[in-house]
């Protein structure tokens, strides 16, 4: 049972970056829940994504896995035992935590959870990728080489679906946006302090790109395709297909 998130709601005298430590493993559901909107329907989404695009006998990669919501829906929606889902995180905590909750259930699709950074990987006979919300969180100089070794370990056909954080390409609708983000956590009981202070951890933590940005990097990677499929205010996916 996920616990309430009250990490930031007492004043601190330094706040610390933000890291998916033990403590944000314990409210994680909680957290995204009440601050990113439309997390649930993405969840969901990405099950359809896969019920359409995920082929016998093929990986899917779920990176940057935390606690596995997008592996269940993916093995819940297609749940073909030739197939196998690598979730991967580099937080131990989250690994640890992702493990247990994806050993209570009994689907035939197998999965293996994996402490690692997704950088150091190799992609290989992939039908599905998914990046929801992680690549944000990666060095910029960092984003295109994964992607491009994500594009490469696709068969073709083979899609990747990319929940982000956006920045609007305007700073005066960016600012309207993100204040009303902010009125949007005060709806599900934030305070102004625990926002500014949960804001503070994650700068220079968590550097959002716009969509152009996303654009122009799916088509240097080589997708062939590529769209918005889902957006809630500044919170969107897209969907690239090889």
């Amino acid at each position: 049972m996920s616990k309430s998130d009250n990490i930031y709601a007492t004043p601190l005298e330094e706040v610390s970056s933000f890291s998916f430590d033990h403590k944000v493993v314990e409210v994680f559901p909680d957290m995204i829940k009440r601050s990113v909107p439309g997390y649930t329907a993405i969840i969901d989404g990405i099950g359809q994504i896969a019920k359409k695009y995920v082929h016998p006998n093929t990986n899917i990669y779920d990176l940057g896995c935390s606690l596995g919501a997008a592996t269940l829906a993916i093995r819940q929606s297609v749940n073909d035992s030739s197939c196998k889902v690598i979730a991967v995180d580099n937080s131990s905590a989250m690994i640890e935590r992702c493990r247990l909750i994806q050993s209570g259930y009994n689907f035939d699709m197998r999965v293996d959870v994996i402490e690692a950074d997704i950088n150091d990987l190799t992609f290989e006979n992939a039908s599905l990728v998914v990046l929801n919300f992680t690549l944000q969180f990666l060095p910029r100089g960092q984003r295109l080489q994964l992607l491009q070794k994500i594009h490469q370990g696709l068969n073709k056909n083979g899609v990747l679906v990319l929940s982000e954080k956006l920045t609007m390409s305007s700073d005066e609708l960016d600012a309207h946006i993100i204040d009303i983000h902010h009125d949007f956590k005060k709806q599900n009981g934030y305070s102004d302090m625990e926002i500014a202070q949960k804001r503070a951890a994650l700068e220079n933590v968590l550097i959002p790109d716009t969509r152009e940005q996303h654009y122009t990097r799916f088509q240097k990677s080589g997708f062939s395709q590529y769209d918005t499929w889902f957006q809630h205010y500044n919170f969107a996916s897209f969907i690239a297909v090889k």
